[in-house]
């Protein structure tokens, strides 16, 4: 998975990291706290990710209406673009991984990776 990742991260000239970020913020904007909560670093470590993303225009970074030591991070049009290629081809290999398997144990594996991913996301937002 980790190799899909990264070749996929390098065919649309981004970093692992990089599509990440891209897409965690597919889901709509997040907090610097919680994204560096899903990156495991401190605050002051995603600084340099989030310098790095707005000089290529792919995420923005802006107050929180009400909290002035708050910022929340978005996708622009640009991110948001590379974002959904890069899901789409990850997808892809993934489906081309799975092609081989029969219907059922392909509908197992969705399942049981739905599953964990799900657990993952329960865990990290119960510790947040």
């Amino acid at each position: 998975m980790q190799g899909i990742y990264a070749r996929v991260s390098e065919r649309h000239d981004l970093t692992p990291v990089q599509a990440k970020l891209l897409c965690l913020l597919l889901a709509g904007p997040r907090g610097m706290a919680e994204l560096a909560h899903c990156f495991g670093v401190e605050r002051a470590a995603l600084t340099g990710l989030m310098d790095r993303a707005e000089r290529r225009g792919l995420a923005q970074r802006s107050a929180v209406p009400g909290d002035r030591r708050a910022l929340q991070v978005t996708l622009t049009d640009a991110g948001r673009q590379a974002a959904i290629a890069f899901h789409a081809e990850v997808s892809a290999e993934l489906d081309r991984l799975t092609s081989s398997l029969a219907p059922q144990d392909r509908e197992h594996f969705r399942t049981v990776m739905a599953e964990i991913i799900a657990r993952r996301r329960a865990s990290s937002a119960a510790s947040w």
